[in-house]
């Protein structure tokens, strides 16, 4: 079986060192596609002639001394709904067959810009809308780790390419909890940043007050040198926060000296938590104070109703984003149709998927006449108390820890009947969210041979002192270097 390709500061190293070329790397990154990706169906697309092209131009670029960035050479996998000009971009929906992207999402063009190469586009739940990749009109992705599991969603393509060696890294979209919770299940590190640190420019949007794109990859390290890549200021995108691109790679603190980490009281609850998730996340508390950081415990008293404002918001949102797709200028367009009304309505039914629709539904319900006030207005007042309980807990610590998911990954197929249970296992992330914070997911251990995840939280715009808390657990542990079995090669 072909080899796993390292992570990006190996690479970077053996590039620098000409022990590796860029062309060797992608070389390798697409036999272990070949090798793996039959089963795991992480990829929906791959680019081996364009890959390879870009490869050797940063084998030349490297042998002329002019390299555009620490990323030069570097394979990097795009979940499908972030767009790259020439490409498709279908958001795994088969409402957008045959779509493909006039223009460079902003994120992309700075991975450009940093000289990396984008090897495929990856898998997920239609419209990012989900928590297992089950929703996928293209088939689900399987778990690197057991393969009748599910990789989390809704960036289960990136998480799993990530844990299975195919690339060192890959970008992700995270509207609640859907670049952290696949991280959790695939055993990988997941980083959403502040909301609006890095450009939605060529994202297509799922909740525009919720969605913010990251790196997962299998360190903080490789994740602070692709927030580097991707962050800063973009005027085209108006919830583009007026900051410089995060210095974080060379800005990594180890000493957790005076660091306080909060615990909230309720995140550590035993009803509705495999107990094993808390054992190895308690662990993971224990180093952190090891490496010198203090705890305390702190509470975010309307948690509880987090995930219900959360569903209620994002699917208003995305009720609103996805009445563009209908058939008349883009993707899927019904045939025998006679009427203007005939096609809207066949090109969306037979377009949608049944999860894309129920959320519709639900959205085009809560912004409907004599409901607005009661559910999204309500919603949106839930969110304020969420934000305000993260402000007050942050006056008595530095960064929040707590488990990424209740549960470690869980069999395909066992939750795809009961939408309710399926949005529970976000209970953890949504939050963050809610109320703009970067978040991180870290693997803290295993529960039955299933990686599990430790969800660190910062203030809004910490995302390198959180990187560095994130970075200092791993360079005492050695969670991230666990391989999965069936995809160990």
């Amino acid at each position: 079986m072909a080899a796993r390709l390292p992570g990006v500061s190996e690479a970077r190293r053996a590039l620098a060192a000409g022990e590796q070329s860029a062309v060797a790397l992608v070389d390798q990154a697409l036999a272990r596609a070949e090798a793996v990706d039959g089963e795991l169906h992480c990829f929906l697309q791959l680019r081996p002639e364009a890959a390879r092209e870009e490869a050797a131009a940063s084998d030349a670029r490297r042998a002329a001394g002019s390299l555009r960035g620490p990323l030069d050479g570097i394979p990097v996998a795009l979940k499908d709904n972030i767009v790259q000009a020439g490409e498709p971009a279908g958001c795994a929906s088969r409402i957008l067959d045959g779509y493909h992207s006039p223009f460079d999402a902003s994120v992309v063009e700075r991975l450009k810009a940093a000289g990396a190469v984008i090897l495929g586009r990856t898998n997920m739940d239609e419209f990012a809308m989900g928590s297992s990749t089950e929703n996928s009109a293209l088939g689900p992705t399987r778990n690197p780790w057991q393969l009748e599991r599910a990789p989390g969603g809704s960036s289960g393509g990136s998480a799993g390419a990530v844990a299975a060696g195919i690339v060192p890294a890959a970008l992700g979209s995270d509207t609640g909890g859907s670049i952290r919770q696949p991280a959790a299940f695939c055993g990988v590190v997941g980083l959403k940043p502040t909301y609006g640190r890095v450009s939605r420019l060529g994202l297509v949007a799922f909740a525009s007050s919720l969605d913010q794109i990251g790196p997962l990859a299998h360190t903080a390290e490789d994740c602070a040198l692709l927030l580097d890549a991707i962050s800063g200021h973009d005027p085209r995108d108006s919830t583009s926060i007026p900051e410089p691109p995060t210095c974080a790679a060379g800005n990594l603190v180890s000493d957790l000296s005076g660091r306080v980490v909060g615990l909230p009281r309720e995140y550590f609850v035993e009803e509705g938590m495999d107990p094993g998730i808390l054992g190895c996340v308690r662990a993971a508390v224990a180093e952190l104070e090891a490496a010198g950081a203090k705890t305390r415990e702190v509470s975010l008293p309307h948690t509880r109703y987090a995930v219900a404002a959360y569903y209620l918001i994002a699917t208003a949102e995305a009720s609103s984003n996805l009445a563009r797709f209908d058939g008349s200028r883009y993707g899927r367009r019904a045939e025998g149709v006679h009427t203007l009304t005939e096609m809207y309505e066949r090109s969306r039914s037979e377009g949608f998927g049944a999860e894309v629709k129920r959320r519709i539904l639900l959205g085009t319900y809560v912004l409907s006449a004599g409901y607005y006030d009661a559910y999204y207005r309500k919603a949106q007042q839930v969110r304020t108390l969420l934000r305000r309980d993260f402000e007050a807990a942050f006056e008595g610590c530095d960064v929040i820890a707590t488990p990424t998911t209740p549960e470690p990954a869980f069999p395909l197929g066992a939750k795809s009947s009961d939408p309710v249970t399926m949005y529970l296992s976000d209970i953890f992330t949504v939050s963050a969210n809610l109320a703009g914070l970067p978040g991180i997911s870290l693997p803290c251990g295993e529960v039955e041979g299933l990686p599990v995840g430790l969800q660190l939280l910062g203030r809004p715009l910490d995302d390198v002192p959180l990187l560095g808390v994130a970075d200092a657990f791993q360079r005492r542990t050695r969670h991230h270097l666990a391989v999965p079995e069936e995809a160990a090669g």
